[in-house]
């Protein structure tokens, strides 16, 4: 089994299988804030620069994704959305750091099946570390089920602390459509904040070490 990816682009093209049925494209993304007055408002000014400030967010555990995931771009998320997202945070506190990150691979099952799994970590290690630490976790969840990769995705972030302040990173898997339920949403809000956004693009490169 091979884990190196070959330089394969994220970027979703016209020709990526798509599922039937609810939709389950999505996208990584970090953000930092170094100003947090405690960790939950660090935690919340990282949810406003991911665009998650105004949805009710569902924490999904475990390592599958839906079947059919296919990566997009980020688009804004109207008010009240119910969103599947798959994160990792981390906290430091007045000058310290702290990382966090998510990853995400299309892969195919010995019998030729495509699916998708995911994996996220958090760690007081520098970004490099983490990193790695995040790609040896997603080799152990590819060995671990036999599957070999098709494309990949990959966000890891350093987050230092302001002093006297809490500094908060978040890694995510954001998809806003898998779970099909959710009930009425509200228009689109501008987001007023960007500071600590990031868009995962590329990441990263391959999980071979």
């Amino acid at each position: 089994m091979d884990f190196s990816i070959g330089g394969q682009s994220a970027t979703p093209s016209a020709s990526s299988p798509q599922a039937t049925g609810t939709p389950t494209g999505g996208w990584l993304m970090t953000a930092v804030a170094p100003w947090g007055e405690s960790e939950e408002d660090a935690f919340d000014q990282c949810l406003v620069d991911l665009g998650l400030g105004d949805c009710r967010l569902v924490q999904v555990k475990g390592a599958m994704l839906p079947m059919g995931f296919t990566a997009e771009q980020p688009r804004p998320l109207p008010m009240g959305s119910l969103v599947e997202c798959h994160f990792s945070v981390a906290y430091s506190w007045d000058g310290g750091t702290a990382c966090a990150g998510a990853a995400w691979a299309r892969c195919n099952t010995p019998e030729g099946e495509e699916v998708a799994i995911v994996a996220t970590i958090a760690t007081e290690e520098d970004y490099e570390e983490t990193e790695i630490l995040l790609k040896r976790q997603m080799q152990r969840r590819l060995a671990s089920r036999d599957l070999e990769i098709i494309e990949r995705g990959i966000a890891v972030d350093e987050i230092t602390a302001a002093e006297g302040h809490w500094g908060g990173v978040i890694a995510a898997l954001i998809l806003p459509d898998s779970l099909g339920i959710g009930g009425p949403v509200g228009r689109v809000r501008e987001s007023s904040s960007s500071t600590g956004l990031r868009s995962a693009g590329d990441g990263g490169g391959n999980f071979s070490l």
